[in-house]
């Protein structure tokens, strides 16, 4: 079964071409460990949230910007066997490749694909990222929901979408996934993301999901939504690096 490390970093805005080569040098080692693709994104169309959103989640300064990144393996074992190895790389070495941003703010963790829409390889030139809290037990109904929900996605255009249950997720002294969206102690985190042609596409596409009358909360209808909306981080990314296997 597929597997997806997930990533969030603020990094210097002024920064960002060093981002970049730092990226460019140690996102091949993922590659040669057996990992199928390695995509970095920069923000793009972030919006400040009411209770939760992305600069929160790394504690981002007004001169930072939100890197959403993402690792795909072929199955956890490839991963676990991989992000063992290549911490002897040299040119994972904080001497050789220094990390141009703070790491003790970057929050990462381990996902299980549950939904896969849109084939591999699909063309794509815009992202958008989600994190949300959902209860722990329920995995299956997030599971029927995204289903239902993301066809509409793909409908109005969207070139491939996952949704990622968090598996391997530790929590951390400053930042991590469950504080981003103020997980309780009985959820789980999610992690996933829409790609899209372009930001044409995009704009395009979500204008008429929203005007989708199945997307409709207050239609008795419809699903109801099981996590908590407001607490849901999203925003608007695009690719800077993109490596496959």
């Amino acid at each position: 079964m597929p597997y997806i490390d997930g990533f969030v970093a603020a990094v210097p805005t002024a920064n960002k071409q060093k981002f970049i080569d730092h990226a460019n040098l140690g996102d091949p080692v993922f590659i040669e460990q057996g990992a199928t693709r390695v995509v970095e994104c920069w923000e793009d169309d972030v919006p400040d949230g009411k209770v939760t959103d992305f600069r929160r989640t790394v504690q981002a300064k007004p001169d930072e910007s939100v890197v959403f990144s993402w690792i795909e393996w072929p199955d956890k074992a490839t991963r676990d066997a991989g992000m063992k190895k290549m911490m002897d790389d040299p040119r994972m070495s904080p001497e050789n490749n220094p990390m141009p941003f703070d790491g003790k703010r970057l929050i990462y963790g381990g996902f299980v694909p549950t939904v896969t829409l849109g084939p591999e390889g699909a063309p794509s030139s815009y992202v958008d990222g989600f994190i949300l809290a959902a209860p722990s037990n329920g995995k299956e109904a997030f599971t029927d929901f995204a289903n239902t929900f993301d066809a509409i996605f793909m409908e109005y255009g969207a070139a491939r979408i996952i949704e990622a249950w968090g598996d391997d997720v530790t929590h951390g002294k400053q930042t991590d996934f469950f504080r981003a969206v103020q997980a309780k102690d009985d959820e789980n985190v999610a992690f996933s993301w829409v790609e899209w042609p372009d930001k044409a596409a995009r704009d395009a596409g979500t204008k008429k999901v929203m005007e989708d009358p199945r997307m409709d909360p207050s239609n008795k209808d419809n699903p109801p939504m099981p996590f908590d909306g407001q607490r849901m981080v999203y925003g608007g990314f695009t690719p800077v690096v993109e490596l496959r296997g």
